[in-house]
Protein backbone atom coordinates (compact mmCIF):
# COMPACT_ATOMS: atom_id res chain seq x y z
CA UNK A 1 0.00 0.00 0.00
CA UNK A 2 1.47 3.18 -0.63
CA UNK A 3 1.63 5.66 1.99
CA UNK A 4 -1.05 8.33 2.22
CA UNK A 5 1.65 11.48 2.20
CA UNK A 6 2.61 10.15 -1.11
CA UNK A 7 -0.72 9.71 -2.78
CA UNK A 8 -2.04 12.71 -5.06
CA UNK A 9 -4.61 14.83 -3.84
CA UNK A 10 -7.94 15.74 -6.29
CA UNK A 11 -9.11 19.72 -5.74
CA UNK A 12 -12.82 20.07 -7.33
CA UNK A 13 -13.86 23.94 -8.43
CA UNK A 14 -17.08 24.57 -9.62
CA UNK A 15 -18.00 27.91 -10.11
CA UNK A 16 -18.66 29.47 -13.55
CA UNK A 17 -17.51 32.64 -13.03
CA UNK A 18 -13.81 33.36 -13.50
CA UNK A 19 -12.33 35.46 -10.90
CA UNK A 20 -14.94 34.57 -8.37
CA UNK A 21 -13.72 34.28 -4.70
CA UNK A 22 -14.32 30.30 -5.23
CA UNK A 23 -11.53 30.80 -7.85
CA UNK A 24 -9.43 31.88 -4.67
CA UNK A 25 -10.03 29.66 -2.30
CA UNK A 26 -9.38 26.65 -4.79
CA UNK A 27 -5.99 28.78 -5.76
CA UNK A 28 -5.09 28.97 -2.09
CA UNK A 29 -5.62 25.14 -1.49
CA UNK A 30 -3.94 24.08 -4.76
CA UNK A 31 -0.98 26.15 -3.30
CA UNK A 32 -0.97 25.16 -0.01
CA UNK A 33 -1.07 21.37 -1.01
CA UNK A 34 2.36 21.72 -3.50
CA UNK A 35 4.14 23.69 -0.99
CA UNK A 36 3.31 20.63 1.39
CA UNK A 37 4.65 18.31 -1.49
CA UNK A 38 1.67 16.92 -2.54
CA UNK A 39 0.89 16.14 -5.78
CA UNK A 40 -2.38 17.84 -6.68
CA UNK A 41 -4.92 17.19 -9.77
CA UNK A 42 -6.42 20.34 -10.08
CA UNK A 43 -9.83 20.41 -11.86
CA UNK A 44 -11.78 24.02 -12.55
CA UNK A 45 -15.11 21.98 -14.28
CA UNK A 46 -16.20 24.84 -15.85
CA UNK A 47 -12.86 25.84 -17.16
CA UNK A 48 -12.31 22.60 -18.34
CA UNK A 49 -15.74 22.00 -20.02
CA UNK A 50 -16.25 19.05 -18.08
CA UNK A 51 -19.85 17.35 -19.14
CA UNK A 52 -22.03 16.78 -16.45
CA UNK A 53 -24.74 15.13 -18.00
CA UNK A 54 -25.21 11.27 -17.50
CA UNK A 55 -26.44 9.46 -20.81
CA UNK A 56 -29.29 7.21 -20.50
CA UNK A 57 -26.36 4.23 -21.14
CA UNK A 58 -24.74 5.61 -18.28
CA UNK A 59 -27.94 5.06 -15.96
CA UNK A 60 -26.41 1.84 -14.48
CA UNK A 61 -25.58 1.00 -10.55
CA UNK A 62 -24.92 -2.40 -9.70
CA UNK A 63 -23.66 -5.68 -11.91
CA UNK A 64 -20.37 -6.95 -12.93
CA UNK A 65 -21.96 -5.94 -16.95
CA UNK A 66 -22.43 -2.35 -15.27
CA UNK A 67 -18.70 -2.53 -14.35
CA UNK A 68 -17.62 -3.99 -18.39
CA UNK A 69 -19.87 -1.04 -19.84
CA UNK A 70 -18.31 1.55 -17.40
CA UNK A 71 -14.82 0.80 -17.91
CA UNK A 72 -15.29 1.59 -21.62
CA UNK A 73 -15.82 4.94 -21.26
CA UNK A 74 -15.15 6.83 -24.53
CA UNK A 75 -15.38 10.25 -22.92
CA UNK A 76 -11.25 10.55 -22.18
CA UNK A 77 -11.56 13.74 -19.19
CA UNK A 78 -14.00 11.24 -17.61
CA UNK A 79 -11.25 8.59 -18.08
CA UNK A 80 -9.00 10.89 -16.34
CA UNK A 81 -11.16 11.53 -13.63
CA UNK A 82 -12.19 8.72 -12.38
CA UNK A 83 -8.65 7.19 -12.57
CA UNK A 84 -7.14 10.28 -10.73
CA UNK A 85 -9.93 9.64 -8.28
CA UNK A 86 -8.51 5.86 -7.77
CA UNK A 87 -5.22 6.77 -7.17
CA UNK A 88 -5.80 9.80 -4.80
CA UNK A 89 -5.58 9.60 -1.34
CA UNK A 90 -7.42 13.20 -0.77
CA UNK A 91 -10.24 15.57 -1.94
CA UNK A 92 -10.91 19.14 -1.83
CA UNK A 93 -14.33 20.35 -2.86
CA UNK A 94 -14.44 23.98 -3.62
CA UNK A 95 -18.14 25.38 -4.43
CA UNK A 96 -21.09 27.58 -3.62
CA UNK A 97 -24.06 26.35 -1.82
CA UNK A 98 -26.93 26.96 -4.23
CA UNK A 99 -30.44 25.58 -3.79
CA UNK A 100 -28.85 23.72 -0.89
CA UNK A 101 -26.66 21.59 -3.33
CA UNK A 102 -23.72 21.93 -5.40
CA UNK A 103 -24.11 23.57 -8.90
CA UNK A 104 -24.87 20.84 -11.43
CA UNK A 105 -21.79 20.51 -13.17
CA UNK A 106 -20.19 19.22 -9.73
CA UNK A 107 -23.72 17.17 -9.32
CA UNK A 108 -23.20 15.48 -12.67
CA UNK A 109 -19.46 15.31 -11.55
CA UNK A 110 -20.79 12.92 -8.63
CA UNK A 111 -23.05 10.67 -11.29
CA UNK A 112 -20.72 10.49 -13.66
CA UNK A 113 -17.39 9.76 -11.93
CA UNK A 114 -18.23 7.49 -8.55
CA UNK A 115 -19.92 4.98 -10.63
CA UNK A 116 -19.67 0.80 -10.21
CA UNK A 117 -16.27 -0.27 -11.13
CA UNK A 118 -14.73 3.09 -9.68
CA UNK A 119 -16.29 4.49 -6.36
CA UNK A 120 -18.07 0.67 -5.18
CA UNK A 121 -18.90 -2.63 -6.30
CA UNK A 122 -22.58 -3.69 -5.95
CA UNK A 123 -23.45 -7.23 -6.88
CA UNK A 124 -27.51 -6.65 -6.87
CA UNK A 125 -29.29 -3.56 -6.26
CA UNK A 126 -31.37 -4.61 -3.16
CA UNK A 127 -27.30 -5.21 -1.55
CA UNK A 128 -24.99 -3.86 0.37
CA UNK A 129 -22.25 -1.52 -1.93
CA UNK A 130 -18.40 -2.67 -1.29
CA UNK A 131 -16.37 0.66 -1.25
CA UNK A 132 -13.32 0.64 -3.98
CA UNK A 133 -11.79 3.94 -3.53
CA UNK A 134 -9.48 4.77 -0.47
CA UNK A 135 -9.42 8.77 -0.03
CA UNK A 136 -8.39 9.55 3.63
CA UNK A 137 -8.77 13.05 3.92
CA UNK A 138 -12.35 14.34 2.38
CA UNK A 139 -12.23 18.71 2.46
CA UNK A 140 -15.03 20.86 1.13
CA UNK A 141 -15.33 24.42 1.22
CA UNK A 142 -18.02 26.16 1.05
CA UNK A 143 -19.63 29.99 -0.02
CA UNK A 144 -22.87 30.69 1.23
CA UNK A 145 -25.20 34.11 1.47
CA UNK A 146 -27.82 32.67 4.05
CA UNK A 147 -26.69 33.08 7.50
CA UNK A 148 -25.67 29.82 10.03
CA UNK A 149 -29.17 30.42 12.17
CA UNK A 150 -31.01 30.52 9.18
CA UNK A 151 -28.85 27.47 7.77
CA UNK A 152 -29.47 25.28 10.93
CA UNK A 153 -33.07 26.10 11.96
CA UNK A 154 -35.18 26.58 8.51
CA UNK A 155 -33.16 24.58 5.97
CA UNK A 156 -31.00 21.87 8.17
CA UNK A 157 -27.55 22.42 6.11
CA UNK A 158 -28.03 19.92 2.92
CA UNK A 159 -25.09 19.77 2.08
CA UNK A 160 -23.62 18.83 4.93
CA UNK A 161 -25.99 15.86 4.55
CA UNK A 162 -24.81 15.12 1.13
CA UNK A 163 -20.99 15.17 1.49
CA UNK A 164 -20.55 13.55 4.96
CA UNK A 165 -23.29 11.20 4.94
CA UNK A 166 -24.08 10.66 1.39
CA UNK A 167 -20.87 10.92 -0.33
CA UNK A 168 -18.14 10.31 2.56
CA UNK A 169 -18.98 6.21 2.76
CA UNK A 170 -18.48 5.97 -1.19
CA UNK A 171 -14.85 7.57 -0.97
CA UNK A 172 -13.55 5.07 1.79
CA UNK A 173 -15.28 6.60 5.21
CA UNK A 174 -12.45 9.53 5.10
CA UNK A 175 -11.55 11.86 7.63
CA UNK A 176 -14.30 14.89 6.70
CA UNK A 177 -13.38 18.68 7.36
CA UNK A 178 -16.20 21.24 6.10
CA UNK A 179 -15.87 25.29 5.67
CA UNK A 180 -18.24 27.33 5.30
CA UNK A 181 -17.69 30.98 4.87
CA UNK A 182 -21.09 32.99 5.11
CA UNK A 183 -21.87 36.03 4.16
CA UNK A 184 -20.07 35.87 1.10
CA UNK A 185 -21.63 38.69 -0.58
CA UNK A 186 -21.58 41.17 2.12
CA UNK A 187 -18.01 40.79 2.94
CA UNK A 188 -14.86 43.26 2.50
CA UNK A 189 -11.53 42.67 1.43
CA UNK A 190 -10.57 42.03 4.86
CA UNK A 191 -12.99 39.27 5.56
CA UNK A 192 -12.35 37.93 2.53
CA UNK A 193 -8.12 37.53 3.34
CA UNK A 194 -8.89 35.99 6.62
CA UNK A 195 -11.17 33.16 4.85
CA UNK A 196 -8.32 32.90 2.65
CA UNK A 197 -6.03 32.36 5.77
CA UNK A 198 -8.79 29.72 7.32
CA UNK A 199 -8.90 27.76 4.22
CA UNK A 200 -4.94 27.20 4.39
CA UNK A 201 -5.02 26.87 7.83
CA UNK A 202 -7.50 23.56 7.45
CA UNK A 203 -5.33 22.44 4.51
CA UNK A 204 -2.67 22.28 6.24
CA UNK A 205 -4.12 20.47 9.46
CA UNK A 206 -5.61 18.07 7.31
CA UNK A 207 -3.07 17.22 5.11
CA UNK A 208 0.23 18.11 6.43
CA UNK A 209 2.80 20.97 5.63
CA UNK A 210 4.48 23.95 7.10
Amino acid sequence: MIDDESRPVVVLLAHPRPGSFNHALAGRVRDTLARAGRKVCFHDLYAEGFDPVLRAEEAYTSGTRAEEFLAAEPDPLVRRHRAELRDAGGLVAVHPNWWGKPPAILSGWLDRILVPGVAYRLDDAGGAPEPLLSVRRLLVVNTSDTTEERERTLFGDPLDAIWRRCLAPYLGEPSVRRLVLRVVADADQQQRSGWLDDVETEVRQLFGGH
